[in-house]
């Protein structure tokens, strides 16, 4: 008998001791496995706790389309890690996007089960019965000239009648997507706990100026119950154009003026080459000198910002042999490039330094985008000769 205790006792320690108190995430068997086990060693409120904030970082923390991949990268966000250190993941995941749940408070979220188990439960509070779904879309903020810098989008679940289903302690996942002209723009999550959910505020300056058409946007929430995913759209909401973000023209952090390394320029006359031994004794080797370019190197840089303005980027490409500028399309990209610009107007452009190999040239000009906002620049060109022609080589906004 005391054999037979003994052997029992032997056995429930090894049971324990196979328990896992950490995330093994080698596969989703072994993430189920191991958060299984370290949800039985908790209270019933913790456990509850401890759902909700793998919840909060598979529909939060992670970037990942469709279930299978959110669990994957939910596993390689919490492999290795415990209880208190998942619980405090959650909470930095909740307060950066602004969502009203903390690992501290009561349980709030309803039945969360990460694993996909979505089926109505007697106490599920995600089981909110309603007909369909309305938006509720204003313009807010001020931009210093009386246009909106924002919109603030409210869903609400609603009745047959049209009137605002009432429900609470739910975990509701809604998703708001942003298109213009049929092209996605943006998608962002929140959490709805209840019918008097603050919805999104969808800031002007989240959205790429150069993606939006006619200062028109399209917008689509979806709520999702146990039951039923619900959607609603609002086509054709107005944006303020000067709000958009565009981005900065591009730019590098050198006005250094490329030039063969073999080259020796007397800095206190850099047009005239050094003079050479007189020592009979000594043989020297004169390399063969670069075609000087006839042209003058603001004629280059003339041309460049003429082209630009045209919208001949090839043209403009053509002119530069810049490595911070990477490939043509890269160079023309209607948002992060030249791409961007409608027009430009010179006003002065000058010839800072020139010898054989290099030259800079200083240009004041004002920059239009294709919303119409201006901008006005001072830059310095860095030109290099190559094979006997100016090429822009480095680019520098000045203060």
């Amino acid at each position: 008998m005391k054999k037979f205790s003994f052997l029992l006792v032997l056995s429930l320690l090894l049971f324990t001791a196979c328990r896992k108190d950490h995330v093994d995430a080698t596969n989703t068997k072994t993430l189920q496995s191991s958060i299984n086990d370290m949800t039985s060693s908790l209270s019933t409120i913790k456990q509850i706790k401890f759902n909700e904030a793998l919840y909060i970082l598979k529909t939060f923390g992670v970037e990942a389309d469709g279930d299978v991949e959110e669990l994957k990268a939910l596993g390689k966000l919490i492999d290795g890690k415990k209880v208190p250190e998942i619980l405090t993941l959650a909470d930095e995941v909740a307060q950066k996007n602004g969502i009203e749940w903390a690992s501290t408070s009561p349980p709030s979220l309803g039945e969360m089960n990460i694993f996909g188990d979505d089926k109505a439960k007697e106490t599920d509070a995600n089981d909110v019965k309603a007909s369909s779904l309305s938006i509720i879309a204003n313009p807010t903020g001020d931009d210093g000239n009386g246009a909106p810098t924002a919109i603030q989008i409210v869903p609400r679940l609603v009745d047959a009648s049209g009137k605002p289903v009432s429900f609470t302690g739910a975990g509701l996942e809604a998703t708001l997507e942003v298109f213009s002209n049929g092209v996605k723009l943006s998608t962002a999550k929140n959490l709805m706990q209840d019918n008097n959910f603050k919805g999104f505020n969808l800031k002007f300056s989240s959205i790429p100026a150069a993606k939006v058409v006619d200062n028109k946007i399209d917008i689509t929430v979806s709520v999702k119950t146990t039951a039923k995913t619900f959607k609603m759209s609002k086509i054709g909401l107005d944006v303020n154009p000067s709000a958009l973000k565009v981005p900065a023209p591009p730019k590098t952090d050198s006005t250094a003026v490329t030039q063969d390394p073999n080259a020796v320029i007397d800095p206190n006359n850099p047009t005239v080459p050094p003079a050479t031994s007189t020592d009979p004794s000594v043989t020297t080797t004169t390399p063969a000198a670069p075609k000087q370019p006839a042209a003058d190197p603001k004629n280059t840089v003339s041309k460049f910002l003429s082209s630009v303005s045209s919208q001949n980027l090839k043209a403009a490409y053509d002119t530069s042999s810049n490595p911070s500028w990477g490939s043509y399309e890269s160079f023309s990209n209607p948002t992060s490039g030249f791409g961007s610009v409608k027009n430009v107007s010179v006003k002065n452009i000058t010839t800072n330094a020139s010898n054989p190999s290099g030259a800079s040239v200083n240009a004041t000009y004002d920059v239009t985008d294709k919303n119409g906002k201006t901008t006005s620049l001072k830059v310095t060109f860095g030109l290099k000769n190559v094979n006997g022609d100016w090429k822009i080589s480095s680019y520098k906004i000045n203060p």
